[in-house]
């Protein structure tokens, strides 16, 4: 590992615990309003699941809308268990069981969907990916789920067709989702599962698998003529990618009170959204993801007070971004102005 990137991995590092401190600082002192508060944990998960989007589709080169689907297992297994041992174990034991649980689920739904999935490449990829997400959503909207002496019950008709005793627990109430999920999870936690994420990340691009992965990327047949396994490098890179969004998953389902799988969370236009923030913050640029994550998820929150003109100015930074990011000025602009600030550091 060159200089640079040692130098590049730990300023990201950096960055998280620097804001992390910062916002604390701003609690404790009650300088931040309450609805900024609400914002830190889901501002986490968004740059953890675009930062697991960012190594299948910068690093790998393979594009994924399924992401949002990975995110809904992680979610809704991890909060299914801590719903049912709510009164059975303590609270920081039960949410680290309800991660490993969450993430298992993700890693293994990853493992199943690359098989079949990593076949195909471009725009088929993308579709297939996209359908797996509608439907692991919707089965989730369809599914009743109960537990009583006798055990568990499942339907997916109703919740008189299970043949649950009245004094059983309801655990997945249908498209009402789970209510009344353990809200266990809390800036600090979330902060440190993005460390977390992206020390995986950032040691896994700049190891020896890594490099083999993006050589796959950058030219999958010189690097078969090579002899790299492309199907087991592939998988391992995706299956990862789906484990760091069954991360953020977990961290949402214990962030709120009912869990509902709604479009607005699992669907289509959230894998977008997440795409999106891997395509602003610079593909293969985890570090700008989770820039491009934060920016993004708040500025509409704190535009709310600006009514019609809120969209508007967030369309307009979109905008703004993607130039700075993709243009060719923009570009030659920035690699001559951190040339020149280079050449100063090593000047003195």
């Amino acid at each position: 590992m060159t200089m640079k990137k040692i130098q590049d991995k730990y300023i990201t590092y950096g960055m998280v615990v620097i804001a992390y401190v910062l916002c604390e600082i701003l609690m404790r002192t009650g300088i931040m309003s309450s609805h900024i508060k609400g914002l830190l944990v889901p501002m986490c998960y968004y740059a953890i699941v675009a930062v697991g989007l960012n190594l299948c589709v910068g690093i790998l080169g393979e594009l994924s809308l399924g992401h949002a689907g990975f995110m809904c297992v992680g979610a809704y297994t991890s909060a299914l268990f801590s719903f049912a041992m709510e009164d059975v174990i303590p609270t920081v034991p039960r949410f680290i069981m309800a991660l490993i649980i969450g993430v298992a689920f993700s890693t293994l739904f990853g493992f199943l969907i690359g098989i079949p999935v990593l076949r195909l490449k471009g725009d088929y990829l993308a579709i297939v990916t996209l359908a797996f997400g509608e439907i692991i959503k919707n089965i989730f909207n369809a599914v009743y789920l109960g537990i009583d002496d006798a055990g568990l019950h499942i339907s997916l008709k109703d919740m008189s067709s299970m043949g649950m005793d009245p004094s059983g627990k309801i655990l997945i109430n249908g498209a009402q989702g789970i209510t009344g999920t353990p809200s266990d999870a809390n800036f600090t936690i979330a902060a440190f599962l993005l460390l977390a994420s992206l020390f995986v990340v950032q040691n896994l691009i700049n190891s020896r698998d890594g490099r083999a992965i993006m050589a796959i990327r950058d030219n999958r047949i010189a690097a078969e003529s090579n002899g790299i396994n492309i199907t087991k490098y592939k998988m391992f890179a995706f299956t990862i990618s789906a484990a760091i969004a069954g991360t953020a998953g977990v961290l949402f389902s214990h962030n709120i009170s009912t869990l509902t799988a709604t479009s607005q969370y699992f669907g289509y236009n959230a894998s977008i959204l997440i795409l999106v923030y891997v395509v602003l913050g610079g593909i293969g640029n985890i570090r700008g993801s989770v820039i491009a994550a934060v920016i993004l998820y708040l500025l509409p929150e704190l535009l709310r007070g600006l009514s019609d003109y809120r969209m508007l100015i967030y369309s307009i930074v979109l905008i703004v971004m993607m130039l700075f990011n993709w243009a060719p000025k923009a570009r030659e602009f920035r690699e001559k102005h951190f040339a020149f600030l280079n050449k100063r550091k090593e000047a003195r």
